[in-house]
């Protein structure tokens, strides 16, 4: 009975192997050589350029060089009118290009949604900008607004102005000219990220609309606009962003001028580190650019309740 007994009992489960830590920390090991590159090419400048902001750094001036303190910033907010001046500029220009560009984007994104002969090639054609170099978006406008051979003398051919007229070197039209080329290259981006959220959204919406009287433009206002909330939000943060740090463009078109009034902070930093070669100060400028860009984007952020649910 014993001998039955003990051949009756069931055999003891197998010992489970310990889980090899390795598999765990894959994607670890494999995602680490990518941000040893971020730190090299992001952290490691970023903290430069906060270390140089508290230095004295001009390599044309050697015996001037040295810790510095606060006395950077202490010039930028009491002795320097150009950083305040350059402010409120780069304020206007992040205002007016960004507004435009969503208007003008969102347009063309509501144009191109739509079924038509052709939409393949318009939608082609309407994102193409967007493929161009800053660069070459300025040199492309520079020849436009060439007073020998761009548009003011096809229209002064016309009998509209006169000739040589250039609209680049007139504090009346410099800023007009620049916001139209910039709007060239900056509508594509809304349009695109704006037609990609469009085409998310369920035609069933509109049907029971249509069905319960609702016109295009009650459509437009309560089912497509909340839709893009989102999109509206992280696209127009962006640009602004971009927008503000612009610097290629407006240094082909104007070069700052005539007489400074298109230069933003981002290009009178360029000017102070490269042409002044006051590294230091420039420094500190583009801390304090920093700074401001981090506070107006989480109040946006804030403000606006991106991610949260649509009332």
């Amino acid at each position: 009975m014993a001998q039955a007994a003990a051949v009756a009992k069931p055999p003891a489960p197998p010992r489970r192997r310990r889980a090899s830590a390795t598999p765990r920390r894959l994607p670890y090991l494999l995602i680490g050589p990518a941000v040893l590159l971020m730190l090299g090419f992001i952290a490691y400048p970023v903290i430069s350029v906060f270390y140089y902001s508290l230095q004295h750094y001009n390599p044309t001036k050697p015996w001037r060089n040295g810790f510095a303190g606060f006395d950077n910033f202490v010039r930028i907010f009491t002795d320097d009118p150009v950083f305040l001046d350059t402010l409120v500029f780069s304020a206007k220009w992040v205002f007016v290009e960004v507004g435009l560009q969503l208007l003008f984007g969102l347009a063309l994104a509501l144009i191109v949604n739509q079924t038509f002969v052709g939409r393949g090639v318009g939608r082609a054609l309407v994102f193409s900008p967007w493929a161009v170099s800053g660069v070459l978006t300025s040199a492309i406008w520079v020849l436009l607004y060439n007073s020998q051979t761009g548009v003011t003398r096809y229209l002064a051919d016309m009998g509209i102005g006169t000739y040589g007229t250039s609209w680049l070197s007139d504090t009346s039209t410099v800023f007009s000219a620049a916001v139209v080329a910039d709007l060239w290259r900056g509508v594509p981006f809304f349009a695109i990220l704006i037609l990609a959220d469009l085409q998310s959204v369920s035609k069933d919406l509109y049907e029971a609309a249509e069905v319960d009287g609702a016109s295009r433009l009650k459509q437009f206002w309560h089912i497509t606009l909340p839709h893009l909330k989102d999109a509206i939000i992280l696209s127009t943060l962006l640009r602004a962003v971009w927008e503000f740090n612009n610097v290629d463009l407006l240094y082909t078109l104007t070069g700052g001028g005539p007489a400074g009034v298109t230069t933003t902070l981002p290009l009178y930093i360029a000017n102070t580190s490269v042409d002044a070669h006051d590294f230091g100060y420039a420094s500190a400028l583009t801390t304090v650019a920093f700074v401001i860009l981090l506070f107006c984007s989480i109040v946006y952020l804030r403000l606006s309740k991106f991610g949260g649910e649509n009332k």
